[in-house]
């Protein structure tokens, strides 16, 4: 299986996966003949980068919870993701910890009473930084995707910012609106 050719959609990854179910990467990956893994890099406090304190509407000297992963498809690099929370919302729950959270972070987030109800997102194009195309194998002159995402309760509150890059080479997003 190509990932040339991978068509990306955001509702799995919004809504909170059954009891025994696999992660939404894990079973879109072999929904598709592949092996989707995630290896997570760092989890823990941090000060949140300009873009993020806005999205989550935090003082710039606010705190975030912040979870790093490399996205990986069949073994290879293909989405590095960074997770933030606010610190008053995931300071001491798994969400602050380097390991896999059972049921994943929608879940636990709703458990502790934060549902989604709307989600932002904004993609732009840009070329890599040094580390980015380290990371993600990619040619000098090859692009990523920037994906960041917001996501808010019913009170129109976020609780999650995400930061996602992908090669735009081997990516295609898709969405999907309903009005009304």
């Amino acid at each position: 299986m190509s990932d040339s050719a991978w068509i990306s959609t955001s509702l799995p990854y919004l809504a909170s996966q059954g009891k025994g179910q696999p992660e939404a990467w894990a079973a879109e990956a072999a929904a598709r003949g592949g092996k989707g893994t995630q290896r997570i890099t760092y989890a823990g406090e941090a000060t949140p980068p300009e873009e993020v304190a806005t999205l989550l509407a935090l003082p710039a000297e606010g705190t975030v919870i912040v979870r790093r992963r490399v996205i990986e498809l069949n073994g290879e690099p293909c989405e590095l993701t960074d997770t933030y929370y606010p610190a008053h919302i995931a300071r001491g729950t798994r969400l602050a910890d380097e390991r896999k959270i059972p049921g994943g972070a929608v879940r636990l987030l709703a458990e502790l009473g934060h549902v989604g109800i709307r989600v932002c997102e904004d993609v732009t194009a840009r070329m890599p930084s040094p580390e980015e195309r380290d990371i993600l194998r990619l040619a000098p002159d090859e692009p990523v995707l920037h994906l960041s995402r917001v996501t808010l309760d019913g009170d129109d509150r976020p609780f999650q910012a995400d930061m996602m890059v992908m090669p735009a080479l081997r990516r295609r997003l898709s969405y999907e609106i309903r009005i009304g």
